[in-house]
């Protein structure tokens, strides 16, 4: 072949092998944008709500909301039948990092009347907004507000429940949330032996408390012991064995709680003291978690000691007013079956010292309530059915007895 047919040769070559060259490098760089758009694309994972990250990876948000709705039917003790048909929690919660994943935030906003309930009847929309800084896998350190490390009934989540709400004795004694300082200290003590220990030092008046009129703080402590290793999926703090421990689970946990010159009622709850006298409350809680197999086991102990109760005694045209010193018992128990339908059974108590007795005429209040759920993806959407029979015993030896009917749908991501 000539030298000039090996030129055109060439030539047709290039002309033919360039453009596909070209088209296969803009097919490349197209894969190569929309990898970095797939990337930077939010993650959704159902019961695990909606994540974003940027490219930089310096900020994470994590967006997810929940509802409650619920209907219930019931008879109080006075024979009076009444019914509710309403949305009793409407949630948006906010957490992630920022700047580096040893900072994180939880930001949660309540909407509806059950969670805007406030001293002053307005708007009471922040549950919690607490930053975090987290140096490692065994500190954590938080400022804001958030929910005391009290009691495990009060820790769990509103959406973790195997009823369609807390115990009557949970109502009654727990501290709920405050502002202020949070410590965790988290140790692996020997073979499968873990403990943990919770502190806050916080203002002792409550969520969204504007200003305090004295130097009073709360000062809490609680430790949690796990013999037997922890379990899956913080099922510590979540209600009934979903997961089905492989090997059987355990915590014991103990708290206790001083509230200097608390103001209101029930320390971080309840209403002003009238006269601004102030009470020194203390509060004593015992847990106790076991879960194996499907089969839960729970027990709460909790206390609240008053040296004096009455605020005001035979209050004019009003009310006695008075702190309801006493102590609680819950028990409950559950079994979930292979087909994620779950059944389970709850005895709540609360015994008022005998100050209290006086004033607001019983000796004590039991609750028993059946509940039966089915979860259709775990806890975040979960279809819920209870019965509950009180029974209160008048300081006469009189025994008054209501019920309740409860029927709610939980739905978050």
């Amino acid at each position: 072949m000539t030298i000039q047919g090996k030129i055109l040769l060439i030539f047709i070559f290039l002309g033919v092998s360039l453009p596909i060259l070209q088209a296969q490098h803009l097919l490349n760089n197209e894969d190569s944008i929309a990898l970095v758009k797939l990337r930077n694309m939010p993650d959704i994972e159902v019961g695990k709500g909606v994540s974003f990250m940027p490219k930089d990876s310096l900020f994470r948000l994590n967006l997810r909301f929940r509802m409650q709705n619920t209907a219930s039917v019931m008879k109080d003790e006075y024979d009076l039948l009444s019914s509710e048909l309403k949305v009793k929690r409407l949630r948006l919660r906010f957490e992630g990092f920022a700047f580096s994943p040893k900072l994180n935030y939880v930001i949660q906003l309540g909407f509806s009347g059950y969670d805007n309930e406030g001293l002053s009847g307005t708007a009471n929309l922040v549950r919690d907004a607490v930053i975090y800084y987290v140096p490692d896998n065994r500190w954590s350190f938080g400022f804001g507000q958030a929910k005391i490390p009290a009691n495990r009934a009060r820790v769990n989540s509103s959406s973790a429940l195997q009823f369609a709400d807390r115990s009557i004795t949970n109502s009654t004694f727990n501290l709920d949330r405050d502002f202020g300082f949070f410590a965790t200290y988290n140790s692996h003590l020997f073979r499968t032996f873990d403990a943990v220990l919770k502190t806050s030092i916080t203002s002792g008046e409550g969520r969204n408390y504007k200003s305090s009129p004295n130097l009073g703080f709360a000062y809490t402590g609680r430790l949690e012991l796990f013999p037997l290793g922890r379990f899956k999926k913080l099922g510590d703090i979540i209600e009934g064995d979903y997961e089905r421990e492989e090997s059987p689970k355990l915590m014991l946990a103990v708290a206790y709680s001083l509230n200097h010159k608390a103001i209101r009622e029930s320390g971080q709850r309840g209403t002003l003291l009238q006269s601004g006298m102030t009470k020194d409350i203390q509060s004593l809680f015992f847990d106790l978690v076991f879960k194996y197999n499907g089969f839960a086991f729970y027990t709460d102990y909790m206390k609240r000691i008053v040296k004096d109760p009455i605020v005001i005694e035979n209050f004019p045209f009003l009310y006695d007013q008075y702190i309801y010193a006493g102590q609680g018992l819950n028990l409950q128990s559950s079994y979930i079956f292979r087909n994620n339908w779950e059944i389970a059974l709850r005895y709540s108590s609360i015994i008022p010292v005998e100050t209290v007795r006086n004033l607001n005429g019983f000796n004590h209040e039991l609750q028993y309530t059946i509940g039966i759920t089915k979860y259709l993806i775990s806890h975040a959407l979960k279809i819920q059915l209870d019965h509950s029979l009180d029974q209160k015993e008048q300081i006469d030896g009189n025994i008054l007895y209501g019920w309740m009917t409860r029927f709610q749908i939980e739905l978050g991501i």
